[in-house]
């Protein structure tokens, strides 16, 4: 569904936000925060940004950081109907500025949508992961 002409807002603060508008995100993943650690993961980053159709979270982007080295974008999640219109760049372009002193910024992401980083002037990097799928921040989910 294409919108006529969207007016975004962004903000980073979390007044008047309440973690029923974190519903419905994470469409297609495996596994995934239930609304209420979702809410709980932004609030406790070093830098969130949420975006927002009047009332309607659409979007919104974490990052992680030690304050001078190190920053990683753990997530980036923009709502289907919403895609297309610039609100991911939007979102990654604010960590990206706000944290433009920084050695390095980080993202891990699926292959088919490391195109999008790249085009934001990031670049393809070997990397390790673990991941723990029985973790208690994914078990309210299944």
């Amino acid at each position: 569904m294409r919108h006529a002409r969207l007016v975004i807002d962004y903000r980073t603060g979390f007044d008047g936000i309440e973690r029923d508008q974190f519903e419905g995100f994470f469409d297609g993943w495996p596994a995934a925060p239930d609304a209420d650690a979702l809410f709980k993961i932004l609030r406790g980053s070093a830098f969130a940004v949420l975006a927002g159709d009047g009332d309607h979270i659409v979007g919104f982007v974490n990052a992680l950081s030690d304050g001078l080295l190190a920053v990683y974008i753990p997530l980036l999640e923009v709502r289907a109907p919403y895609r297309g219109h610039g609100i991911g760049r939007a979102l990654v372009g604010r960590v990206l500025s706000e944290f433009s002193d920084a050695y390095m910024v980080d993202a891990v992401c699926d292959p088919e949508v490391a195109p999008f980083y790249e085009r934001l002037g990031m670049t393809r990097l070997a990397g390790m992961a673990r991941r723990n799928r029985q973790a208690s921040i994914l078990r309210a989910t299944r």
